[in-house]
């Protein structure tokens, strides 16, 4: 699905939810600086169930242990499945939106390879255009720093202006905490 398509069809749900990845980058932006091959969409975990009531007519998976495989309707999936992938009924699999469950400790969004490092949510999902909601570029960015290829560090380099003084120092310190040469770091400490 196009990220039209995508921002479309969740705009009934009642929870909330936030374009993610490569695409939350570009709405920031304002323009496109690269090709997508997915849309990725952010979702609290602890919304998957009206995720699915209010999607029912939608077919998912859940990734479990690198495939894909269903997710069938009813069943609560646990801290360590957090890739989903869901379409319409009239859509093609290979299409389908990558649904990304994140977690949540109160009023704070917590990393989940990680759960020392938090956001309030205020900040975690900002407005973006139309009213859609993005996941913040740093949270976008420290995902990807885990093993950046090629559209990451592209990511990086174009999303440094979208980042003020508190941002990149949340960034940096998140990244450090589990990668501290990491080479990201440098750039955020001189801001280039």
């Amino acid at each position: 699905m196009e990220i039209a398509e995508v921002a479309s069809a969740l705009r009934m749900l009642t929870v909330p939810w936030a374009i993610a990845g490569g695409w939350a980058i570009d709405l920031a932006l304002g323009h496109v600086t690269r090709s997508h091959h997915d849309v990725d969409v952010a979702v609290l975990r602890a919304d998957q169930a009206t995720l699915r009531a209010e999607l029912a007519t939608w077919t998912f998976d859940v990734v479990r242990d690198g495939a894909r495989v269903p997710w069938p309707a009813g069943v609560r999936l646990n801290a360590s499945l957090f890739e989903t992938y869901g379409w319409p009924a009239d859509a093609d699999p290979s299409s389908a939106v990558e649904f990304l469950l994140h977690e949540r400790a109160g009023d704070d969004w917590v990393y989940r390879r990680d759960s020392t490092v938090r956001r309030p949510l205020s900040l975690a999902l900002r407005p973006g255009p139309d009213g859609i909601l993005l996941l913040a570029p740093e949270i976008v960015l420290l995902y990807k720093s885990k093993a950046p290829r090629g559209d990451d560090e592209h990511d990086f380099t174009i999303a440094l202006d979208l980042l003020d003084e508190d941002a990149r120092t949340w960034l940096r310190s998140a990244i450090a905490r589990n990668a501290p040469t990491h080479p990201w770091l440098v750039r955020l400490a001189r801001g280039a």
